[in-house]
């Protein structure tokens, strides 16, 4: 009796391999054939499940941001619940965002590429909309853990939510490209040091 396939899993066993050929060898030899070889299988049979190059990549983009967004989920609803409280949020903001940053090995490896997939995206519009819905998906997880440290009386008084957001928003960014381009250099120490500084300069002054 043949084997029954599930075409989820299937899928899903695809995006992996291409997410391991880009890690290894860059995301410009993730071809069909390569990820098929990688994925022990056939051409036609990924070209089964995947109309083509492009509906591969927007897939296995999709895939990267799920596991990114899956992991600071939990750190997410700890922080942004309107119950939470106490002297560790600015610990548990400190945790959340550091989340996006290359801290480690897997996470450098899942930042790195991501920062393949939004340099091809410039050149790719098929690319391009998933690019700028992970963006914009940082920038409205940024200003809801500023607007939550408003509520909970933690940002100075005056401060432009929306300029304080892409501040952020593009610290982050800068970040990440320095630790992925110099991981010798830029330690996950210094990283989390940085960030520290820069939510010091938002913090209310001490009553």
């Amino acid at each position: 009796m043949p084997k029954i396939v599930d075409p989820a899993e299937r899928r899903q066993a695809v995006a992996d391999a291409v997410l391991r050929v880009a890690a290894r060898e860059g995301l410009e030899h993730a071809s069909l054939r390569n990820v098929a070889e990688e994925a022990g299988l056939a051409v036609g049979s990924v070209r089964h499940y995947f109309a083509g190059g492009s509906e591969l990549m927007i897939f296995a983009m999709r895939e990267l941001a799920r596991r990114i967004e899956a992991r600071i989920r939990a750190h997410a609803a700890a922080l942004l619940d309107p119950a939470a409280a106490g002297t560790d949020r600015r610990e548990r903001t400190v945790r959340l965002l550091a989340e996006i940053l290359p801290l480690d090995a897997g996470r450098r490896e899942e930042s790195a590429l991501w920062l393949s997939f939004v340099t091809a995206a410039r050149t790719r519009p098929d690319l391009r909309p998933r690019a700028v819905e992970m963006q914009t998906g940082l920038d409205d997880l940024v200003r809801r853990v500023l607007a939550e440290s408003r509520r909970a009386g933690g940002l100075a008084p005056g401060l432009d939510l929306d300029l304080e957001t892409r501040r952020l928003s593009a610290l982050l960014d800068g970040l990440t490209l320095q630790a992925v381009q110099h991981p010798d250099l830029v330690g996950p120490d210094e990283l989390r040091a940085v960030l520290r500084r820069h939510l010091d300069t938002l913090a209310a002054p001490a009553s």
